[in-house]
């Protein structure tokens, strides 16, 4: 199913799991407007531009930098992209922030700044595509597959990820109208080193230990998700899709 003329926001998109997903969605014809956050990921955005330009010379591509922590940032972000594409028919958003602490540890600056990526960020991320992606688009937000379970020290992160399953349901019904889809997914821990950076080599065999094959979640298993809901899984809207080879399940 083409996707010809498209245009599709992610946000982290400049690498890991939002590099792979303009990676599967460019062949179907779509324009690719891809935000990332920090400047140190300035060099990833330029390796993955001269990736695309090589692989697919057609498809548009623009770079976004912005901290999408407040709402202003956000409806930026969007008029920006107005502004350079004309329209925005598919909204991916990949951004988060990871915590693994005892409660008794985190401190109130800590709990702001991660309720602040992962719930408020996704909030105003679905407003804005409410408002702005055309008829019949999507609206993607990844989440966690710690919505269906728990492992320890991970309190803060899977709460602050459990709204936007909230969200999600609800902005479904408020775009029934427009056949606009509003979908979650939830992929198990990935391997990237959003990950690694949180865990010890025996948190890590663990956590492989759970899943098919004895692995952790890799980028492309999700991507081909992305495109699937936003080509013949159109009919999916509402839903938290759990893809995590089996380490969690509900």
């Amino acid at each position: 199913m083409s996707l010809e003329g498209q245009v599709a926001l992610i946000t982290g998109g400049a690498k890991n799991l939002g590099a792979q997903i303009a990676l599967e969605l460019a062949p179907l014809g779509v324009q690719l407007a891809l935000h990332y956050n920090s400047p140190k990921t300035k060099e990833d955005a330029l390796k993955l531009e001269n990736q695309l330009k090589k692989e697919f010379p057609s498809t548009k591509v623009v770079f976004y930098a912005a901290n999408l922590t407040t709402a202003a940032a956000v409806d930026k972000l969007f008029a920006d992209v107005i502004k350079d594409f004309g329209k925005i028919n598919i909204v991916v958003n990949t951004i988060g922030a990871v915590l693994k602490k005892p409660i008794t540890a985190i401190s109130e600056e800590e709990y702001d700044t991660l309720f602040a990526v992962n719930s408020k960020a996704a909030f105003f991320i679905l407003k804005a595509g409410a408002i702005n992606v055309q008829q019949g688009g999507k609206l993607i937000t990844i989440v966690t597959s710690l919505l269906a379970a728990f492992t320890g020290y991970y309190t803060s992160y899977a709460g602050s990820k459990a709204p936007v399953e909230h969200f999600t349901r609800g902005v479904s019904k408020e775009l029934a109208e427009k056949r606009v889809s509003v979908n979650a997914i939830a992929p198990g821990p990935m391997d990237t080193p959003f990950f690694y950076a949180q865990e010890t080599p025996e948190a890590v065999a663990y956590h492989k230990s759970n899943a098919l094959e004895g692995r952790l979640t890799d980028v492309k298993d999700i991507a081909p998700i992305v495109k699937f809901l936003c080509t013949d899984g159109q009919w999916i809207t509402g839903q938290t899709i759990f893809a995590n080879g089996g380490y969690t399940t509900r």
